[in-house]
Parts: structure tokens; C-alpha cells; sequence
């Protein structure tokens, strides 16, 4: 139980959400010799979820989508609870 106070204590603690497209392993030389139009191909299909990460550390999957002409995300489920269910939103955890 005390362990759960001190997640509370927590709740305003700013974290940096990002969103992760996809990854491509590249040598110095490949990213050194990168320019203005080129093009450089990740490795996620266009119909895959997205990682949605906080500071760095996976915690579920999005689509991506646009609102107001701004990107925007879906959640589609959030790792260790059923889609929907919004635990980690909710402080549950």
C-alpha cells in the first residue's frame, strides 16, 4: 500500500511522450553523406502501431492521425492493461 502512496505523489511529475515511427541501422559514413531529399527507409510498415514511449521506455502502441492539421495519436493499447481499459491513465497502477 505504501508503495501505491508513493506512485501518487508522483502524478505531477513532468515526462517527456514521444512516439517512435521507426528505426534504420545506418554507418557514420551513411548519415555523415545524408542530404536534402534523400530518402531513408525505416523499418515499420505503414500499417503498423507505433511505439508510444515516456522518457525513452515503451508503454503501448498508437496510430497516428490528424486533428486540426496537427498530428495527433490514437491509443491503442497500453502495455500490461487491455486496450481501454485506461489504467495508466487513471493511476490505477
Amino acid at each position: 500500500m505504501a508503495a501505491l502512496a508513493d506512485l501518487r505523489l508522483l502524478r505531477n511529475v513532468d515526462v517527456t511522450l514521444s512516439v517512435e515511427l521507426g528505426r534504420v541501422r545506418m554507418t557514420l559514413e551513411q548519415v555523415l553523406a545524408l542530404a536534402a531529399d534523400d530518402i531513408v527507409r525505416l523499418d515499420r510498415l505503414t500499417d503498423e502501431p507505433l511505439d508510444i514511449l515516456v522518457n525513452n521506455e515503451r508503454i503501448g502502441h498508437a496510430e497516428i492521425l490528424v486533428e486540426d492539421g496537427r498530428f495527433a495519436l490514437r491509443v491503442l493499447a497500453l502495455d500490461g492493461t487491455a486496450p481501454g481499459s485506461g489504467a495508466l491513465a487513471a493511476g490505477s497502477i
